[in-house]
């Protein structure tokens, strides 16, 4: 299973969800969902905006997880 890896990168760079959620300008239902791996789809802009903000790449946002 494909899952988004930003908590963890947050954690590397000192930041909080909270600041996350500000800079991406999201409803924080969407952001939530998305942050915690409870949504099926993500937009690119997203993806593309976090490896921006987190400055890592997208393998690094991404991880592959057998269940």
């Amino acid at each position: 299973m494909l899952k988004l890896n930003a908590i963890s990168l947050l954690e590397k760079k000192g930041k909080t969800k909270y600041w996350l959620y500000k800079q991406l300008g999201m409803s924080y239902q969407n952001f939530n969902k998305m942050i915690n791996n409870e949504t099926k789809s993500v937009q690119y802009e997203n993806l593309e905006a976090m490896c921006y903000l987190l400055e890592c790449s997208i393998d690094e946002l991404l991880v592959f997880e057998n269940e």
